[in-house]
């Protein structure tokens, strides 16, 4: 018997970092997928993941998985997937939904939604102590979602024709890292940070009604501003700000990078007849254009 499941990488929206502390984000899926396989092995638990060098997320999922639900792990996993781990789509979590899911299905378990959230999110935290769990209820629940951490709140939200560019910077970004960087500074001021944050959660409830009502000149004008508040917190990149700078001089309604910042991507929230102006403008300010559906 060979079960297989899927799940997709994410792009952050509205409100990175400001989440871990309690704030809203918006975040929306991808189209490239991570796929995993499991059957039954005669010997100990075999994983084949040739496009990772690290499988330690799946490795987690399946101890979880086996713990919770009292069943073996005398099964061979296979992964692959349709997008590169190095541009911070989330392939992490992605990973390990879908492992999660393939072992329901393998074992005949049924589980809900937020029961695969709260496993999932239990893997993430055990392995990078910090997260808000926001790429593991997008890999989840798929569409666009406004969420609050610990998944308090998911909902998903109707978006239709969101027209985005995506540029990766070249620079693969250490999440964690970043996020205890932040964290650390943040006990030296903590009062500064927290304007800054509350900021970020006030733009992300306009977006949540700029986005469902089809507003992109409003939704362009808060994805700046986002960006303007992360440039504050020092997560932005020189290299992330021309690419953002660039794709708004080349018509788009707004950028901002998506994600932890100190690499991996931007997104701009471009007019579909300003597309190819976008995408040029921001391989001119040295960036890559990641072809991706976006909300699916």
């Amino acid at each position: 018997m060979n079960i297989k499941a899927s799940a997709p990488g994410k792009l952050l929206l509205f409100g990175e970092h400001a989440v871990v502390y309690g704030y809203p984000c918006i975040v929306t899926t991808v189209s490239p997928r991570v796929y995993v396989e499991v059957e039954k092995n005669s010997g100990p638990l075999k994983i084949e993941a040739p496009q990772v060098k690290d499988t330690i997320f799946v490795e987690e999922a399946i101890k979880h998985f086996c713990e919770k639900y009292k069943v073996d792990n005398k099964i061979l996993i296979k992964t692959f997937s349709n997008f590169s781990s190095k541009f911070g789509l989330g392939s992490s979590s992605a990973v390990t939904v879908a492992t999660i899911k393939a072992l329901s299905k393998f074992y005949g378990i049924e589980t809900s939604k937020k029961e695969i959230f709260d496993l999932g999110y239990k893997v993430i935290r055990t392995i990078q102590k910090v997260g808000s769990g926001f790429d593991i209820a997008s890999a989840i629940y798929g569409k666009t979602i406004y969420y609050v951490s610990g998944g308090q709140i998911i909902e998903t939200l109707s978006v239709k024709d969101l027209s985005l560019v995506i540029g990766y910077s070249g620079i693969k970004a250490d999440t964690a890292s970043i996020v205890k960087n932040l964290e650390f500074r943040i006990h030296n001021s903590e009062s500064e940070y927290k304007k800054i944050f509350s900021k970020i959660g006030k733009i992300v409830e306009e977006a949540k009604i700029s986005l469902v009502n089809s507003d992109w000149k409003k939704t362009g004008e808060l994805m700046n501003q986002n960006h303007k508040l992360l440039q504050e917190l020092g997560v932005s990149t020189e290299k992330l700000d021309n690419m953002c700078f660039s794709a708004v001089s080349a018509g788009a309604y707004g950028a901002k990078l998506s994600g932890a910042g100190g690499g991996d991507c931007m997104i701009a929230l471009t007019p579909k007849n300003k597309i190819k102006n976008v995408e040029s403008a921001i391989i001119n300010a040295g960036g890559e254009i990641i072809n991706a559906k976006i909300n699916v």
